[in-house]
C-alpha cells in the first residue's frame, strides 16, 4: 500500500455537497480531487444525501462505503424544522451503503437499517475488522430510548459479508456528556478508539483497549495533553492512517469557520500508543475543504486506477 484514498463530503448548502466524494494522494500529505472535485456516487434513496463517509476493504478483497443517510440541504429547514434535536431522534434508522470489487464499478445503494424504534438517528458509521472474531464490527453513534433519548452513545453491530447483522448492542457510553464519531484502529495487538466528547471536554479523546468491544479501555493522557491546546468545541470527526515513514496521521474535521472554509487538519504521532499527536500543516494540501470521510490506504495501482477512471465528466457531476 503506497498511496491514499480519502472519501469524504463537502459542506455546502445544496444537495450536491452531501453526496461520495473521493479524493487521492501518493504520500498521505498532498491531496488532488478527483472527478474533477464532482462527487462519484449519488445517493437516491432516504434522504438523497449522505455524509460521515467511511471505507473498507475486506480480506475477500471487496470495498465497503458506509454513510450516515442524512442531508441537511433538503430536510434540516422542512423535516425537521431547523433543529439539530429533531435530526437526533427523529433521523433515519439507516445507513447507506455501497460496495465494489476494484473501486471504480460501483453496486446500487443500499440502505441498511440497523436501528429500531428505539434509536434516534444513527451517525457517523465506523467499521473495524474484528481479528478474533473474524468478523466485522460497524459502530455508530446514536440516542435511545434507555436514557430518554438523552446522550449519545456508540452502538455496534457485527457482519461477515455486509448482508447479515447482528442485533446492535452499546458500545461504550460516558457518564458525563455525549460521544459520537467513533474510530477504532489496531496496533500491535493493541485497538485505539477515537472518540469525540460532546462535553467534559469538549473535544477529541482516545482510549486504549485490549479487544474491539472490550470493557477494559482507558484514556491516553498525552493525547488529551495535545487536545488541550486547541481551541475545544471545534473538532470531530478523526480519521487515522499509517504514513510511509510509520507514524501516524489523525486528520480531524475543523468545524470553526462557515462554509466551505472548513476542512480536516492534520497530526503526527510516532504511533498511536504514543498518543502525542502534533499538529502539523507546513507540508499538507488540500484542494478544498473535505468533511467528514475515512481515509483507505491503497496500491499505486488502485491509485492509477481510480484516477484514470473518474477523470471529468465521467461521473456525475
Amino acid at each position: 500500500m503506497d498511496a491514499y484514498l480519502f472519501v469524504h463530503f463537502k459542506e455546502k448548502p445544496t444537495p450536491d455537497g452531501e453526496q461520495v466524494y473521493f479524493a487521492l494522494s501518493r504520500d498521505g500529505f498532498n491531496w488532488e480531487y478527483v472527478n474533477g472535485g464532482h462527487y462519484v456516487l449519488e445517493s437516491t434513496l432516504g434522504e438523497k444525501g449522505v455524509r460521515d463517509h467511511t471505507i473498507i476493504r475486506t480480506d475477500e478483497g471487496k470495498f465497503f462505503i458506509l454513510a450516515t443517510d442524512l442531508s441537511l440541504a433538503n430536510s434540516f429547514h422542512g423535516k425537521y424544522k431547523g433543529d439539530w434535536a429533531n435530526i437526533g431522534t427523529g433521523g433515519s434508522k439507516s445507513l447507506s451503503l455501497w460496495e465494489s470489487d476494484d473501486l471504480v464499478n460501483w453496486s446500487e445503494q443500499r440502505l441498511v437499517e440497523l436501528g429500531d424504534e428505539n434509536f434516534g438517528c444513527l451517525w457517523a458509521p465506523d467499521i473495524v475488522r474484528d481479528p478474533v472474531q473474524g468478523d466485522y464490527v460497524v459502530h455508530w453513534s446514536s440516542s435511545h430510548k434507555s436514557n430518554n433519548y438523552g446522550e449519545k452513545g456508540i452502538y455496534y453491530s457485527r457482519t461477515r459479508d455486509f448482508k447479515q447483522f447482528s442485533a446492535p448492542q452499546l458500545l461504550v457510553q460516558k457518564a458525563d456528556s455525549g460521544i459520537i464519531d467513533s474510530a477504532i484502529y489496531e496496533e500491535d495487538g493493541f485497538f485505539y478508539r477515537f472518540l469525540k466528547s460532546e462535553a467534559n471536554p469538549e473535544t477529541l479523546i482516545l482510549e486504549k483497549g485490549s479487544s474491539v468491544a472490550g470493557d477494559d479501555y482507558v484514556r491516553i493522557a498525552a493525547f488529551d495533553e495535545e487536545m488541550a491546546k486547541l481551541e475545544q468545541g471545534l473538532y470531530e470527526a478523526p480519521t487515522a492512517f499509517k504514513l510511509p515513514n510509520g507514524k501516524w496521521c489523525l486528520m480531524i474535521d475543523y468545524y470553526g469557520v462557515p462554509g466551505e472554509g472548513q476542512g480536516y487538519v492534520p497530526f503526527i504521532a510516532d504511533s498511536l500508543a504514543d498518543g502525542r499527536f502534533v499538529r502539523s500543516e507546513e507540508s499538507f494540501s488540500f484542494p478544498y475543504g473535505f468533511k467528514h470521510g475515512t481515509v483507505l490506504s491503497i496500491t499505486s495501482e488502485e491509485y492509477e486506477r481510480v484516477k484514470r477512471h473518474y477523470s471529468p465528466g465521467v461521473a456525475s457531476s
